[in-house]
């Protein structure tokens, strides 16, 4: 996938020596399934603290973390798109690294693009230059997985002090119109819980429809798929993970992939306490509520006491954790739900919100562009607290640190999301009613669902869908009498929607999961859909059939590799 063909060691600036440098002999020697090692042989040993200066010429393009996308996989379907995507260990196919999160360094690069394109990265500060060439430089450390580069017909407009959208033109207005004033308020919210914000900028990119993640919290810049334009702002607050990012996982960032709830559960909590300060706490219990429920479906799929269903994971040499790099290890809520009930046992633990959030301060303070194992995390927690330390709870019973870490299964200890109970009670009973062999409509029409935010709606579809098949006839009322839902433009509705409308066998709705799929690739909605159809009847297979032939050109190259196992086809190596 990269191919080295020279190096040299450059003269210490500004000293004498040959300005093309002393070339070196370079061997490529076998690491992982997932890379090689390059071996550079200097003249001599180098004394501690010694700056070397090495040139490397390479050549880049095929390899897994580099994607290029055909026009038809955009969204405006005129011209072709490049970007990169580096988490977990696929940077190393895009640029020569040390491509682990233990190592951090600054960075520059010049790029030059055809008219016509333009180019963003990961970086603190842009420019463009004559001739179509642009000058990033990230003037703060970060791990090799958070380079990002994207190459496209792409444009930008502010929204906000520090903050602006990057899309393709098509897009742009919806996206100014969806985030104008929103990214602000949940920065200055972000600050003033977990300290100044270090990175300048916060912009957002939104990228192709076959973008196949959610998000990809690039600093300075963040990915994030363009389903979150529901045209409500209703989805706003996936952005709010991201933004936490800012602090855990980019400012202080796992040593280790085997660690990663250090990056994910603390951003969890952080996520859930800016949603809490600017969304109340009931609906941050809603969300949270529909978290915990998607790790309680991962866990019964896989089995509790499954190796990767604990938060400290053994990752064999050779063998990778995470995003793409082996399709069969597919995203795993474990260090997102089971790492945010850790950690909000540690707050449970100290019992006093406002000293909890000075801990987390304190402990973005101390590790700061650093990357940190669990034992940092834990010990710097049990010294901030000696009289926690003191009381010996790292070794209470059944709650154990060690055991938390080590030992596969469903948290020890869940967070209290009670005060959800007052969105989630109105919903639990109106499933009820619809779930109902003859349907109360009185009950049903005395409910109004146009109060209802999106996870709210989210629950109730969730509840639906588990009683589902519906009696007769149901379902087809639910969709005339909420079209709300059953019309809805917001990703998160549609998903169930469509699976509703399959798991009820509804031919009659059968176009909207075809839109649906027409419309978008991300990986968590596309997946669960082909799983519906081909576990329905004739007629869901068939529409599975179709829908595929139609879009494979516009998936990512995972994703199609993904629903072809899925649909039984055969997959190309």
């Amino acid at each position: 996938a990269l191919s080295v063909s020279r190096a040299a060691l450059l003269p210490p600036p500004g000293g004498p020596g040959d300005a093309a440098g002393q070339a070196l002999p370079v061997e490529n020697r076998p690491f992982a399934s997932y890379g090689s090692a390059l071996h550079i042989t200097l003249p001599q040993p180098p004394r501690a603290g010694q700056l070397l200066t090495l040139l490397i010429d390479y050549e880049a393009g095929e390899g897994p973390g580099v994607c290029w996308l055909a026009p038809e996989q955009t969204a405006g379907k005129q011209k072709p798109y490049m970007y990169t995507q580096g988490q977990a260990v696929l940077n190393r196919s895009f640029f020569p690294c040390f491509d682990t999160p233990s190592v951090k360094f600054t960075y520059s690069a010049t790029v030059k693009v055809p008219e016509g394109f333009t180019a963003v990265m990961s970086a603190t500060s842009w420019e463009k230059q004559k001739d179509n060439t642009f000058v990033f430089k990230m003037s703060q450390p970060i791990p090799s997985y958070l380079v990002a580069l994207v190459v496209g017909d792409i444009v930008s407009a502010d929204v906000g002090p520090r903050s602006r959208v990057w899309a393709e033109p098509c897009l742009i207005e919806a996206a100014k119109k969806e985030y104008d004033g929103v990214i602000e308020e949940f920065l200055v919210v972000g600050e003033k819980l977990f300290g100044p914000y270090v990175w300048g900028r916060y912009d957002i990119l939104f990228m192709p429809p076959s973008f196949p993640f959610g998000g990809m919290e690039n600093p300075c810049l963040t990915f994030v798929t363009p389903c979150l334009l529901a045209g409500d702002r209703s989805l706003a607050d996936v952005i709010i993970h991201e933004i936490s990012h800012s602090w855990f996982g980019n400012l202080v960032t796992n040593a280790t992939w085997g660690e990663f709830w250090l990056n994910e559960g603390f951003t969890m909590y952080a996520q859930r306490r800016i949603s809490t300060e600017v969304y109340g706490l009931p609906y941050t219990c809603l969300e949270a509520a529909t978290g915990r429920a998607l790790l309680r479906q991962h866990m019964d799929a896989t089995g509790e006491d499954h190796p990767l269903n604990r938060l400290r994971v053994v990752i064999e040499p050779g063998f990778c954790l995470f995003l793409g790099v082996n399709p069969d290890d597919t995203y795993n809520e474990t260090p997102y739900e089971k790492g945010y009930c850790f950690v909000s046992y540690l707050a449970h633990l100290v019992g006093d919100q406002s000293k909890f959030d000075a801990f987390l301060q304190a402990y973005v303070n101390r590790f700061k562009f650093q990357s940190i194992t669990a034992d940092d995390t834990l010990g710097f927690f049990l010294e901030y607290f000696p009289e926690l330390k003191e009381k010996g709870v790292d070794s209470i019973p059944g709650f154990e640190f060690d055991r938390w870490l080590n030992t596969p299964g469903w948290p020890p200890y869940l967070p209290d999301l009670s005060p959800g109970q007052q969105l989630m009670k109105p919903a639990d009973e109106l499933a009820e009613l619809w779930a109902a062999d003859g349907l109360n409509m009185e009950a049903i029409e005395s409910v109004d669902i146009m109060g209802w935010r999106t996870y709210q709606l989210v629950y109730f579809l969730d509840k639906v869908l588990q009683k589902s098949p519906l009696p007769e006839g149901n379902v087809e009322r639910l969709s005339k009498m909420y079209p709300k839902i059953s019309k809805a433009q917001n990703a998160e509705l549609r998903l169930r929607w469509c699976q509703i409308i399959l798991k009820n066998n509804l031919e009659a709705e059968y176009s909207k999961v075809k839109d649906f799929l027409h419309s978008q690739g991300k990986q968590k909605y596309t997946l669960p859909l082909y799983r519906a159809m081909w576990g329905g009847s004739e007629a869901a297979r068939a529409l599975a059939m179709e829908i595929f032939s139609a879009t494979a050109p516009q998936l990512h190259v995972n994703v199609q590799n993904y629903v072809k196992k899925i649909l039984g086809l055969q997959v190309a190596e």
